[in-house]
């Protein structure tokens, strides 16, 4: 198997080039600029890994790469829309230097390219690949619609918030390696197990993607630090707070998540939120949660029908994440 840089920049080069054949017009300009703005090709390089392991054809599998990174900047688009996020990988969002319009029809029209680009494969792979990633996309919209009513609703368990990022993320990561595993031509049974493998690696990024939005870089991190915290998102840290935390720092906590922020309370919400979440043990229980799933990731390895070398390799993929800053 390649090396993850391989991977990564054999990847951008096929992306480079799908950028340079859409038209320069008003549609594809947004586009492009999101395409552009860079990002850690997680997915893609996940489902290169996994066509490489289990048939050496991660050449074959460079259409279905471009198809789940294009998917997953058209459900970041979108996010950002509904999130009113300003930044996006620390540049303007589309719908910020565009516009609210421009941000859902340039949406639409990369989920559109997604099924395009698909077409390049013959009509029994193609039937697995929709079958995986149909069921995918609509569990991401079920995952993004839980994120938006959570907002709203008082009462809601830390089982509830793993299920909504288990769909609204981990399950992207798992259908990425599936993807690669069916072009690879691995069995079902291999397929299933590298499946769960994304999906529970998907929690721990996810996680700590949210602990990140906290106790991040704002450099590196590339978006808004505690724009959660100021959007009221009842992420991990919240409900490891509220877990943890004393009846005083309950109550705290749900005071500042209870009100729409004002722009000039912002700066001092963020920093009592986040000394809250550090004062609980809420700061120190999320990282060992990234941990907890990483391991479970692991195990499952043990199960799949590969190489202790291929295994190896996808150990050090998660292992990389787990250690991440940014």
């Amino acid at each position: 198997m390649k090396g993850f840089l391989n991977y990564y920049e054999t990847f951008n080069k096929s992306l480079e080039e799908f950028v340079k054949k859409n038209p320069s017009k008003r549609l594809y300009d947004p586009i492009n600029y999101l395409l552009n703005l860079g990002g850690k090709r997680l997915r893609p390089i996940l489902l290169l890994m996994s066509a490489d392991a289990f048939g050496k054809k991660h050449k074959k599998a460079i259409h279905a790469a471009l198809a789940v990174e294009i998917f997953h900047n058209f459900t970041l688009m979108h996010d950002d829309i509904m999130d009113e996020a300003p930044l996006r990988r620390g540049k303007l969002t589309v719908h910020k230097k565009w516009n609210l319009n421009s941000g859902i029809l340039s949406g639409d029209a990369m989920l559109i390219q997604v099924y395009q680009i698909l077409q390049n494969y013959d009509k029994d792979v193609l039937k697995k690949l929709l079958k995986i990633l149909n069921k995918t996309a609509l569990q991401v919209c079920e995952g993004q619609q839980f994120d938006l009513d959570f907002e709203y609703q008082d009462n809601v368990t830390h089982s509830q918030y793993i299920e909504m990022i288990r769909l609204k993320t981990a399950v992207l990561l798992g259908c990425s390696l599936k993807m690669g595993a069916i072009i690879g031509g691995a069995s079902k049974d291999n397929g299933k197990i590298i499946y769960d493998y994304g999906v529970l690696l998907g929690l721990a990024f996810q996680i700590q993607d949210d602990y990140l939005d906290v106790f991040g870089n704002a450099n590196s991190f590339g978006k808004q630090i505690g724009g959660d915290i100021v959007e009221n998102k009842k992420t991990i840290l919240f409900h490891q707070s509220m877990d943890k935390g004393s009846r005083e720092e309950q109550k705290e906590l749900q005071s500042w998540f209870s009100t729409k922020t004002q722009k000039k309370f912002t700066d001092k919400k963020v920093k009592e939120v986040k000394k809250l979440f550090e004062m609980t043990g809420a700061k120190e229980s999320s990282l060992n949660l990234v941990e907890m799933y990483t391991k479970k990731a692991f195990k499952k390895l043990n199960d799949i029908n590969l190489p202790l070398k291929s295994k190896k390799i996808f150990e050090s993929f998660g292992l990389q994440l787990m250690d991440r800053k940014f």
